[in-house]
């Protein structure tokens, strides 16, 4: 082979100084192979959060605690070990604009199936099912970006409906559980298959959703409509749908303003019959109302909340829901049995400043919250039966602090009590947790 065939095929340097042609085919082919591994792993998002939670409760814990308060108001004190949620989140970018997102999450390091004592069915054993399987997939989702203004989203999706749903990182709030009032009236985190139009605009941000309707059968007198995006099924029923709607405003530096609303029917979301003439125009529509807030300015950051949920043909549902056998039945149903609102509301702020803020040598590196909380809530705020739930309507306040010793990881300590009507008693506690929340890849 002639010189100017060595310098045409770029070999002459390989040649004069005495590199072997096989060994540089062999780490050129190494080099690809790992250059193609790289630009694979670039793609993929691997990252998650967790929190473990440790409760002193200085109330009692009997069933009986609200229907007969007087007796219980020296019972002992009681506490708990919890990992409240855990979550493995994997996302890879296909390109083209194609995503996809996932969350596994293990809730209170179990399978999503416990065993409870039901405070309003005389100490009833009941076995809760929440969702067939092990785990819960609570995300897993397909998106197109046509632009940043408009994406497409498909598959098992979040609810953005309320501060906590769209906000549930445990780095997200100051409390070592989630926020009490929309925790308990709504799905949290309400998640459920169905499809997003989604975009960012310089100072805005929208959600558009079609979803399948929850299940009134779940509903509860303390859980509201809680429990009605889970199924007990291996498959999620939509024979009733619903729109969900949130829409946010980043117009003034540091703060995000946010709406939002869902509607839909709740009724014969079921399969079981809901024949007879005396539920044939039930419908059990859902409306919720929405506005949260966020400050992050200053040092300071200041979060609220105000929720409102009405719920039609409340008390045919009720009805409905407690004609069904019992669980120890052989015809059981994941029916809890009880009376359902009409109406339940939430409304909560809470305010922390970081101290570490006023330290040269920490304000980089670390930070340390001092917070307070105050939220009011009601699952039975209207509807028949109401004089028996009085015990419902809580005000809660907690003081404590957050302290980040790096960006991903907080460690909690929290006391907080309940304020109940006069004919209860309150419930005081104190907390102390640890969460991390990040990407690891």
């Amino acid at each position: 082979m002639g010189y100017k065939n060595y310098l045409h095929t770029g070999v002459f340097v390989l040649a004069i100084t005495g590199v072997n042609l096989s060994t540089f085919a062999q780490q050129n082919n190494t080099d690809t192979k790992t250059s193609q591994l790289e630009q694979k792993l670039s793609r993929l998002s691997l990252g998650g959060y967790g929190e473990a939670v440790l409760s002193r409760n200085f109330y009692s814990d009997n069933i009986y605690r609200y229907t007969r308060a007087q007796d219980h108001k020296n019972d002992d004190s009681h506490g708990r070990f919890d990992l409240p949620h855990v979550t493995i989140n994997i996302g890879y970018d296909f390109g083209h604009g194609w995503t996809m997102g996932s969350e596994i999450e293990f809730e209170h390091g179990g399978t999503e199936s416990a065993i409870e004592l039901d405070a309003d069915e005389a100490g009833e054993y009941e076995a809760e099912t929440e969702k067939g399987g092990e785990v819960a997939l609570e995300q897993f989702w397909i998106n197109k970006e046509f632009s940043k203004a408009v994406n497409l989203k498909m598959g098992e999706i979040i609810v953005p409906v309320g501060a906590t749903n769209q906000h549930h990182m445990p780095t997200e709030f100051f409390t070592c559980y989630r926020p009490e009032g929309e925790n308990s009236i709504f799905p949290c985190t309400w998640h459920q298959i169905g499809v997003s139009l989604w975009g960012r605009l310089p100072e805005w941000r929208y959600e558009v959703q079609f979803l399948s309707g929850l299940d009134s059968e779940r509903f509860g007198s303390y859980s509201f409509v809680h429990y009605g995006a889970n199924s007990p099924y291996e498959f999620k029923i939509a024979n009733n749908y619903a729109a969900s709607l949130r829409i946010d405003n980043y117009s003034i530096k540091g703060l995000r303003m946010s709406l939002s609303g869902y509607y839909g029917s709740t009724f014969k979301n079921t399969l079981r019959s809901t024949g007879g003439a005396n539920y044939k125009n039930v419908k059990g529509n859902l409306v919720i109302g929405s506005f949260d807030f966020m400050l992050n300015r200053w040092n300071w950051i200041v979060r609220g909340n105000a929720d409102y949920a009405y719920l039609s043909d409340h008390a045919k549902i009720t009805a409905f829901n407690k004609n069904f056998p019992t669980h120890s039945g052989q015809d059981g149903s994941p029916s809890k049995h009880q009376p359902v609102a009409k109406n339940a509301y939430a409304v909560g702020i809470e305010a922390g400043y970081d101290i570490f803020s006023q330290i040269e040598e920490l304000r980089n590196e670390q930070r340390l919250y001092l917070f307070g909380r105050y939220e009011q809530y009601n699952a039975y705020a209207a509807g028949n039966q109401k004089s028996a739930y009085r015990w419902c309507e809580n005000k809660r306040m907690a003081f404590g602090v957050n302290y980040y010793p790096v960006k991903q990881v907080v460690i909690k300590g929290e006391w907080s009590k309940r304020y109940l009507k006069k004919e209860f008693n309150n419930e005081p506690s104190i907390s102390l947790g640890v969460a991390y929340c990040g990407w690891f890849l």
